[in-house]
């Protein structure tokens, strides 16, 4: 199979679909390889890298989709990319369909086959969406802490205080990989530490593995709103795969806030769990809503590419062998987990949250794999 990697194209997104390695592994199983000229250069690949594997590099993007029966990217395609897709296209990147209908109908009217990283399902986890989220659950209490600072319109006030100064309190909603990664990194920093779910099976989990100064609590309304009045950081990671995150904070709910309090939306991805977020970039990533402030970037986890581009070849590139050397129907046959990840076939909603979503019509995935 011909496998192409665009350059990303998203502002500030420096990542790329695929580190040298995982290319060379595709063509050592016998498939050929191109990559845009300098796609890898902000993670730290050089041209010389990939064509020392037995890449081909390529100028542009056009010629990128015209060579490649197989797209592997990092996010999804922007509207320069519509017309270059084709239907006889495969495209395996992060698409989180459910924040934006004007992206679901353009890959409906291209025809082509949609496989969503964040969709791939196998034992109740997913593999694909993990390390990208260790990395934004980290980055949510860096950039918070980084934006409590006065002059960045926060509270002012040191995440881990310091000795006869109370640090402050991060309350956390959600304990997924994301909310349990930035609890980690929050309660390492010293900072009073909140942690609310309502999964109580995942709750007992978290409090025997989180340290002493994570407090892990039932997740409701009311505690919510409770525990908003005195927190100065509030990371917001609630994912539901596939479907819009649900708004566990309302605009009402930021008068109840002190000024200078910091949310940050790592599922702003997929619509956002606070009412008053707006999608933003590393460029000007907040905006402040009645005095607080919201840092809302859709690609956290491109802010470190070489990290990050490392820990996605690393959970994808086994599927991406998989769709090549089989072909994508017969992959999704053979593995039910990849067959999860299938969103969009031949014009067609084959995945029940993106349809329901913006109430489009939606098709029964057997149908596509007979």
């Amino acid at each position: 199979m011909k496998i192409a990697v665009p350059k990303e194209i998203k502002p500030q997104e420096a990542r790329v679909g695929l580190t040298p390695s995982g290319a060379s592994e595709l063509i050592s199983d016998g498939h050929e390889v191109a990559i845009q000229k300098d796609a890898g250069k902000n993670s730290g690949f050089s041209d010389r890298e990939y064509k020392s594997f037995g890449c081909v590099i390529l100028d542009s993007i056009e010629q990128i989709y015209s060579f490649g029966e197989m797209i592997v990217k990092v996010k999804e395609p922007t509207q320069a990319e519509y017309s270059l897709i084709k239907s006889n296209h495969l495209l395996f990147t992060y698409f989180h369909f459910a924040s934006s209908e004007k992206l679901t109908n353009a890959m409906i009217k291209t025809g082509a086959t949609c496989i969503a990283y964040e969709t791939v399902e196998k034992d109740g986890r997913l593999p694909l969406l993990i390390p990208m989220s260790e990395v934004a659950g980290r980055m949510a209490t860096q950039q918070g802490a980084k934006y409590l600072e006065k002059p960045k319109g926060g509270f002012g006030i040191l995440l881990g205080g310091v000795p006869g100064v109370a640090p402050a309190n991060v309350l956390i909603l959600g304990g997924g990989v994301a909310g349990t990664e930035a609890a980690r990194i929050a309660a390492g920093m010293g900072a009073n530490v909140t942690l609310l779910d309502t999964n109580l099976d995942r709750l007992k989990t978290l409090n025997d593995i989180l340290p002493a100064n994570v407090t892990v609590l039932f997740s409701d309304s009311i505690t919510i709103k409770e525990h908003i009045k005195t927190s100065h950081l509030i990371i917001g990671t609630v994912l539901i795969p596939g479907a819009k995150a649900p708004k566990l904070i309302t605009k009402e709910m930021l008068s109840k806030m002190q000024p200078g309090t910091v949310l940050v939306d790592v599922a702003i991805d997929q619509g956002g769990c606070f009412e008053t977020s707006k999608p933003t970039t590393h460029e000007s990533p907040t905006i402040n809503v009645n005095g607080i402030i919201h840092y809302a970037v859709t690609n956290m986890p491109g802010a470190v590419p070489n990290t990050s581009t490392r820990a996605l070849t690393n959970a994808t590139i086994s599927y991406t062998r998989q769709l090549a050397s089989k072909g994508w129907k017969n992959a999704c046959l053979e593995d039910n987990s990849l067959a999860k990840g299938l969103n969009i076939i031949a014009g067609r909603i084959v995945y029940k949250e993106v349809a329901e979503a913006f109430s489009l019509p939606y098709e029964q995935i057997q149908k596509f794999l007979n």
